[in-house]
């Protein structure tokens, strides 16, 4: 099986909003220059202060009073938003980070929170945009920090924008060119478009930057299987891949298929189940089954076709397999 996407979200983003959320208020009243604005100050420090003594509703008082007298300041809407979270005041917090986002539309911290806070409510689709809106805006504050341009290629790749993708990981191989982790992004991405020699010369430059990258060994490995070439080499790389991570499914459903691919059929069934117990995937469910199939077990072979069918039942060529069998 090929690469799998690990993460949705780091925490360590989370992290980095709280390291600059302190940094920012440094910042926060700059330009205190009339008496509006010093006594906004004045009701934010007090604010912190409550906060500090665990004072939720008087640091909320006070965050308000500032709000007041300088509503369309961001770092206030943050700040109290930060307080609501603290005390489990989920829509409260979202009103507060969107106003902050609203008065600040190149803010990076707003959004890193509410991608944290959507992901937490079940709600992806919200996380996801929230999350890409941080990156762009922390890409603008940071033009050559490659992490930021990973975790962006990441979010483009898994809403499929492959193009994006590409032209993110490629800009990154202009700031690392001897990046190892984006050649393996970009061969991701070429295979998803369908171009698997243009995939294959990536994972080959991964895996020259870095031997024992067993996500690029696995996913090169595979795709010769798939294309049903190199076999010999396929069988070294998948081998590698596992020694690195003996228990991965997903490297256990390549060296299975590998053996169906070899007519090692036996040896096949056995491996594939053993990817079956590690890792739920509709993928693995339909190699077993096809493994089955050649050792005349039938009724595992549906039964394989059937789960596959339950992850994922938008597979109509696995509907034909299990309609052949009657």
């Amino acid at each position: 099986m090929a690469f799998q996407t690990k993460r949705f979200y780091r925490v360590v983003f989370f992290c980095l909003f709280v390291l600059c959320l302190i940094g920012n208020n440094r910042e926060c009243f700059a330009a205190a220059l009339d008496k509006k604005a010093t006594r906004a100050l004045s009701h934010y420090i007090m604010a912190q202060m409550y906060e500090k003594l665990e004072d939720e509703a008087g640091a909320v008082r006070e965050y308000k009073k500032a709000l007041k007298l300088d509503y369309k300041n961001p770092v206030i809407h943050l700040a109290l938003a930060s307080c609501y979270i603290k005390h489990n005041k989920t829509e409260e917090a979202i009103k507060e980070l969107n106003l902050a986002v609203s008065f600040n539309p190149d803010a990076v911290e707003p959004h890193l929170v509410l991608a944290l806070l959507y992901s937490m409510g079940g709600n992806s689709g919200l996380a996801t945009s929230e999350y890409e809106s941080a990156l762009k805006n922390a890409s603008k504050r940071e033009p050559k920090n490659v992490d930021i341009y990973k975790n962006l290629g990441e979010i483009y790749l898994r809403q499929k924008k492959f193009a994006e993708a590409q032209s993110t990981f490629r800009l990154i191989l202009e700031l690392s060119p001897l990046d190892a982790q984006a050649h393996f992004y970009l061969g991701n991405i070429y295979d998803e478009m369908k171009n698997r020699d243009a995939a294959i010369v990536e994972f080959k430059k991964a895996i020259e930057l870095a031997p024992d990258y067993h996500e690029a060994l696995n996913y090169l490995g595979y795709l010769y299987v798939e294309e049903n070439k190199n076999l010999q080499e396929a069988e070294a790389m998948i081998k590698r891949a596992l020694e690195l991570e003996s228990d991965n499914g997903a490297y256990v459903d390549s060296l299975g298929w590998l053996y169906f691919k070899r007519g090692k059929y036996k040896d096949a069934v056995h491996e594939l189940e053993r990817a079956d117990m590690l890792l739920r995937d509709p993928i693995i469910c339909d190699h077993l089954g096809d493994a089955y199939l050649k050792i005349n077990d039938l009724e595992k072979a549906r039964s394989s076709w059937e789960k596959s069918l339950e992850l994922d039942p938008n597979q109509e060529a696995i509907k034909k397999k299990i309609d052949s069998l009657k």
